[in-house]
């Protein structure tokens, strides 16, 4: 046999290999619920599409010779809130098609055991059952609704957890909680803690064509006449150069809607 055949049948061995394998993954956290799939024939009408499952690597003992299964995560000695992979193998001429995937996204389902603000502006909250891990948003109530301040990972276990996040407070009363969005797009949302500021008022001092001049450092907003958000962030001089000649809106601090004439 020529070399050039060997390298010929060798590559079409390849192919050959690479055709019949196929594989999905699916990445997330045990909910205590299992996967439902469903399982069609291979195009040759012979054997089903897919033919083995491994979780975190471990064949599972799952009967996938059928056209729907169930993969059992019973099995594997799982606690709600592991991680967990699992890996369907199959023909790569058809398809099976997982009919609960969301089951692996984690659900918000935390309890808020205690929050509150410190007197050296520190946010703190415990919280128990939780279920995998999810972002908890840090919002603080400003200008007549809700802002998003910051972002603290969870850590995702039933047991107790202890979260801070150093806040920026308005003068006066102040509102803060922490929030979780899971796949469902619901939000779950702790109890408020209230603080009372004492922090001087912050002002608008001037408004140049170049700056907003604050008495102190603030979050602010800049709103055109058509309420479009046009400028946000954290300073004492901000620049506005980029903003055209008008009648803007700004919010600090905890004033709203203060009128400003660009001129």
């Amino acid at each position: 046999m020529s070399k050039l055949l060997f390298i010929g049948l060798m590559f079409l061995t390849l192919i050959s290999f690479a055709q019949d394998k196929g594989v999905i993954i699916l990445e997330g956290h045990y909910q205590g619920v299992d996967l439902y799939v469903q399982n069609p024939y291979g195009s040759s009408g012979v054997g089903f599409c897919a033919y083995k499952v491994t979780i975190n690597d471990n064949v599972t003992t799952d009967q996938v010779e059928s056209s729907a299964f169930i993969i059992d995560f019973t099995t594997q000695g799982l606690k709600v809130g592991d991680e967990v992979t699992v890996k369907i193998f199959h023909k790569t001429d058809c398809q099976p098609k997982v009919l609960n995937p969301e089951v692996l996204r984690p659900k918000s389902t935390f309890e808020t055991k205690s929050i509150e603000v410190t007197d050296d502006k520190v946010l703190k909250w415990v919280t128990t059952g939780e279920q995998g891990k999810l972002t908890f948003q840090v919002e603080q109530y400003r200008w007549n609704r809700y802002i998003k301040i910051g972002e603290v990972e969870g850590e995702g276990t039933a047991s107790e957890n202890s979260y801070e996040f150093k806040i920026t407070p308005t003068s006066g009363e102040n509102k803060f909680r922490v929030v979780q969005v899971d796949y469902t797009g619901k939000k779950r949302m702790s109890p408020k803690a209230a603080y009372q500021s004492s922090t001087d008022k912050i002002s608008l001092v001037s408004a140049k064509s170049k700056t907003l001049d604050f008495s102190g450092e603030t979050l602010f907003e800049v709103y055109d006449t058509y309420g479009n958000l046009v400028k946000k962030g954290f300073g004492k001089n901000p620049n506005v150069e980029n903003l055209q000649k008008g009648l803007y809106y700004v919010n600090y601090d905890a004033q709203t809607g203060v009128v400003w004439n660009k001129k």
